[in-house]
Parts: structure tokens; C-alpha cells; sequence
């Protein structure tokens, strides 16, 4: 299983920074300005870091969620619990705790945009831990 974590890990950065980038630096920024999400300019090397520590952690943590028994709906279930979380770390308690212009919009925004990111993951697991055992 070894093998198969560092191949999810891989795939979750190749997905989900170039991704990032492009929706939140991308097609979006000026939207992300004005909510106060960036204050100055994103750091884009520690957004990496932060990207390849996800992909290896998630990945370590689906192997011990899917036991001997991974699966395409194991991968769709890990990854609605593990991004509802942080849904509700990431999106809700950003709104919570400062005054984000035009809440509302962020809130569909960034809740889209985990949708996107934790389906394409759960394809990334459903496809590495095929056959896994």
C-alpha cells in the first residue's frame, strides 16, 4: 500500500495545484481580493508545500479509512467526510471569523471548488487502489 499512497499523493498535487492556481489565482482572483481571502499576494511555493503535505496525509489516512477493502465508493465516502471537513474548517470558519465581503458567493464559490477538488480525488484513490490488497 506503500506504493500505492505515494502514487494517491502524487496525483492529489498534480490535481489540485494546478487547480488552485487557476481558480483562485486565475479565473477568480479579482472575487478573492475583494473577499479578503488574499491579503497581498499569495504565497505560491508554501501553497505547494502545503498541497504536497495534504496529498501525502490524506493519502496515509485513506489507507487506514479503507482498510484491507479499498474501493471506488471507499475513495467517494473518504473523501465527502474528509472534505465536508474541511468545508467547514476552510470555508464556514473563514466567514466566521472575519468580514468577508459578499459571504454568501464566497461561500458557493469555495464550496464548488471542494467539490471539484475532492471528486477529482476520490477518482485519483478509486483508480491507485483498485486491486489493492
Amino acid at each position: 500500500m506503500l506504493r500505492q499512497s505515494v502514487f494517491a499523493a502524487v496525483g492529489y498535487t498534480l490535481i489540485v495545484f494546478p487547480f488552485a492556481l487557476i481558480w483562485h489565482v486565475g479565473l477568480f482572483e479579482e472575487a478573492y481580493h475583494a473577499f479578503g481571502y488574499f491579503e497581498g499576494e499569495p504565497n505560491i511555493p508554501l501553497g505547494l508545500v502545503t498541497i504536497v503535505l495534504q496529498g501525502i496525509l490524506l493519502s496515509i489516512m485513506y489507507t487506514i479509512f479503507a482498510g484491507s477493502k479499498p474501493s471506488f465508493s471507499q475513495a467517494v465516502r473518504f473523501c465527502v467526510l474528509v472534505g465536508a471537513f474541511l468545508w467547514t474548517s476552510h470555508v464556514l470558519a473563514l466567514v466566521a471569523k472575519q468580514n468577508v465581503s459578499d459571504a454568501m458567493w464566497f461561500v458557493v464559490m469555495e464550496s464548488l471548488y471542494l467539490g471539484l477538488q475532492f471528486g477529482a480525488f476520490a477518482i485519483v484513490l478509486g483508480f491507485v487502489f483498485r486491486g489493492a490488497d
